[in-house]
């Protein structure tokens, strides 16, 4: 019973950091542009010379 009352508030301590980690990234604009992040993941701009 001891683990349980010290691992519920750290449990819901981290949701809500959680929470508030996603809701920072979508008011910064995190997430604006997903299609052009998946086109220019499979572009050849690295390659050597």
């Amino acid at each position: 019973m001891n683990a349980f009352l010290l691992m519920l508030p750290a449990a819901l301590v981290l949701a809500v950091a959680g929470l508030a980690a996603f809701a920072w990234a979508l008011r910064s604009g995190q997430f604006e542009d997903p299609k052009g992040d998946a086109a220019r993941i499979l572009g050849d701009d690295d390659r050597p010379g």
